[in-house]
């Protein structure tokens, strides 16, 4: 049994394969945190101390006893109005503006599969794969349960965690702030791992030391964003690659949220992650239940590889929903960075004409085939096929595309609407804006209340009438502005809500479509959105150089298999940097392999690189895809950038580099492998060397001398199971 409830001690235990995870209801009935970490048998309520602590309350059923004070104590989903000062789970109003939430255990129930959370998206696991425990806290006064949900997966090593909160009154109520986990540490010495950027810089690696005070990070744009990812890691003092302790939380949401890291006067660590409380604010009438989306939970004593590698299994095999999840996908060629705006049905067939010669599988016209939409300012809304720039209908274009023996894709940014439309010249309330008040301009668009019906309706029906016309293989789905003039506390949540139902009815009604999420590219890369698209355009940066930075922050949790990642021209758009055709394939073979350029304007020997490109991609895609994953540099700090995957038999490796810097006279690089046998014998593919797992482990493989900048290597190794015999006798 993966969940055990101890009924004499009251305490409930959350076993997974190596993991144990505690918490007591005690004798006033709160409930207590107690343990998080490697896997006991034993009850760690011997955890908890209590004495009298200056200026540190006691709830009023503890009596006279002073050393009795939630302030000091480790809790499970701690609120406000109880004395505990510290940085809280949930808040509630009620009519009268009184904000307080006591809560006291009430019940629980232990049963079989994995929750499910009604409209938004979670882990999800077959019946005999996982065990839920909800745990029912609520305050009689205030009139609210609060149901605490888990969900143990235990042989992946997860516990997920989500709140309902229910008005049980008659009177309204108002969620102030509602975060879905709480982790609290009664010692420990931590790190904080974040992941912030900018618009084509994302998912940076920032690790900052925990003093008293809180560390606080989040997103009030109406999604996920650029500039934070949902994510975040505790990892204990000197914890590496591969040896001590972190914990992880990944919050499974698209939209505003927040997460707080406090090291408090006792020197215990809270760690929150749920709903931003800024420009939140949520009405509950009576008999109404709210529901704070998932948080992932994950630990590790191996260090932060091993926890990486837990979280890229569960989004793998318990959040991507698609058909495409382990299937190979195709090799794509966009054609936004081949044209832009300015192009013709022709030039798409002649883009098509291209790929096929090159080997690559699907050609995807990009923004510019709707309306009169001949730049950024115009035609959102109106999704229409402009038969007049693509010189007859989309359904012709799509056959023509397909004789040429390649697939077709499209762009589509349904939440949007331009000024200049016919959406907009129609229904200008539907637009998000505050009564009064001109709305703020982001790339010239507005956004769309999705958290409308008849809204989506709209807009669903449009796109489905444009999908329907031919049989369209992909969708890029764009989302290019962040959110602004929040006209209600509930907006930024029934927004986020509305763009789920629209995916999942998009989803449900397309099942054979291969869906790629995009917010100007990596500002809506979280678990919420891969719930519904297996892949994620990583970032609008193609340069191989800073993807390597991009890929590898984005690695801490997301696997590589849900990276888009493209070979585009050079020098390249964002930076004007040139890289090799090689170092550039390279890179984008740590994702979602495919192109952004015009393959008109390369020279013959560019153009059998792409077609070596594509076979190799090709015989090792299972490889680096389902392939456990390993991190072997820090790209922010060394001098390299170096990651690996590792078959599941650990007899097949692939190993990529690159150089980010040389010097005059430069002193040998050697890569460290990881993941393999140590006493296998491996024979390297291009040198025909063998080597020991262990001493390609301990010792590494030096880097061949650089001729130029920017180079870059892939090594392939291949346990030799005969040599390996042989090797023992030797």
């Amino acid at each position: 049994m993966a969940i055990i409830y101890h009924p004499n001690k009251k305490i409930f235990t959350l076993h997974t394969a190596h993991t144990t995870y505690q918490m007591q209801v005690d004798p006033l009935g709160y409930l207590l945190h107690l343990y998080y970490g490697d896997k006991t048998n034993s009850p760690m309520d011997y955890v908890l101390t209590y004495a009298d602590r200056g200026f540190s309350g006691n709830p009023y059923a503890a009596g006279m006893d002073r050393t009795y004070s939630l302030d000091a104590l480790p809790q499970e989903y701690p609120s406000i109005g109880t004395g505990d000062y510290r940085n809280i789970a949930l808040n509630i109003k009620n009519e009268k503006g009184v904000e307080s939430a006591d809560l006291l255990f009430k019940s629980y129930e232990i049963r079989s599969g994995k929750y499910q959370l009604q409209g938004l998206p979670a882990v999800w696991a077959d019946k005999e794969e996982a065990q839920t425990l909800e745990i029912v806290l609520a305050d009689e006064n205030a009139q609210v349960e609060v149901h605490l949900l888990y969900g143990v997966l235990e042989e992946n090593d997860v516990i997920t965690r989500s709140v309902q909160i229910k008005n049980t009154g008659t009177g309204q109520i108002t969620i102030e702030k509602a975060a879905a986990a709480c982790l609290d540490f009664v010692q420990g010495d931590f790190d904080v791992l974040r992941f912030y950027g900018k618009h084509a810089m994302e998912r940076n690696l920032e690790r900052t030391s925990l003093g008293h005070g809180t560390i606080a990070f989040g997103s009030r744009r109406g999604t996920s964003s650029h500039q934070y990812n949902p994510a975040v890691i505790l990892a204990e003092k000197g914890t590496t690659e591969t040896a001590g302790i972190c914990y992880g939380m990944l919050f499974v949401y698209s939209g505003n949220f927040s997460c707080e890291a406090e090291k408090d006067q006792f020197n215990q660590t809270r760690l929150l992650l749920g709903l931003n409380e800024e420009l939140f604010s949520y009405p509950l009438a009576e008999g109404e239940t709210f529901t704070v989306p998932e948080v992932i939970l994950s630990y590790s004593a191996d260090g932060l590889s091993a926890l990486s590698q837990q979280y890229h299994n569960c989004i793998r095999n318990h959040v991507c929903r698609s058909k495409y999840v382990h299937m190979q996908r195709p090799v794509l060629i966009n054609s936004w960075e081949a044209a832009y705006f300015d192009f013709t049905g022709d030039t798409i067939v002649d883009l098509a004409k291209e790929a096929a010669s090159l080997g690559i599988d699907m050609v995807v016209m990009d923004d510019g085939w709707f309306g009169k939409r001949n730049d950024d300012n115009s035609s959102l809304g109106d999704w229409q096929v402009n038969e007049k720039k693509l010189g007859g209908s989309l359904a012709e274009l799509i056959t023509r595309v397909h004789n040429q023996g390649v697939k077709f894709g499209i762009w589509i940014e349904p939440e949007m609407v331009n000024e200049d439309s016919d959406l907009y010249r129609a229904h200008p309330d539907w637009a998000i804006q505050i009564p009064g008040k001109k709305p703020v301009r982001s790339r010239n668009q507005l956004l769309l209340d999705f958290s409308r019906k008849e809204v989506r309706d709209c807009v669903f029906d449009q796109i489905c009438a444009v999908l329907d016309q031919g049989k369209i293989d992909y969708v890029k789905w764009d989302m290019n502005r962040s959110m602004a003039d929040v006209y209600a506390g509930n907006l930024s949540y029934d927004y986020v809500l509305g763009v789920y139902n629209f995916m999942e009815r998009l989803c449900s009604r397309y099942p054979d479509l291969l869906l790629e999420g995009c917010s100007g590219g990596g500002g809506r890369f979280d678990a919420g959105m891969l719930y519904y698209s297996p892949q994620i355009w990583c970032s609008d940066n193609t340069d191989a150089i800073n993807r390597t930075r991009i890929q590898y922050g984005t690695s801490f949790f997301y696997p590589v298999s849900v990276m888009g990642a493209h070979v585009s021209a050079v020098p390249n758009h964002q930076t004007g940097r040139v890289t090799s055709f090689h170092t550039r394939g390279v890179t984008a073979m740590a994702g979602t392999f495919g192109y952004e350029l015009n393959p008109a304007l390369l020279s013959d020997e560019e153009k059998q690189q792409i077609r070596e490109q594509i076979k190799t991609y090709k015989k090792y895609e299972t490889l680096i895809n389902e392939g456990t994953y390993w991190r072997l540099s820090d790209p922010f700090m060394d001098e390299i950038a170096a990651w690996m995957t590792v078959s599941e038999e650990q007899d097949h490796a692939l190993v990529s580099a690159v150089r980010l810097r040389v010097e005059a006279n430069q002193a040998a690089v050697y890569v460290r492998l990881r993941g393999l046998k140590p006493d296998a014998v491996y024979l390297e593919e291009q040198s025909s060397r063998q080597y020991s797992g262990a001493a390609l482990m301990h010792a590494g493989i030096p880097l061949p001398p650089f001729t130029r900048e920017y180079e870059a290597y892939q090594f392939v190794f291949t346990e030799l199971k005969e040599a390996g015999v042989l090797y023992e006798k030797v």
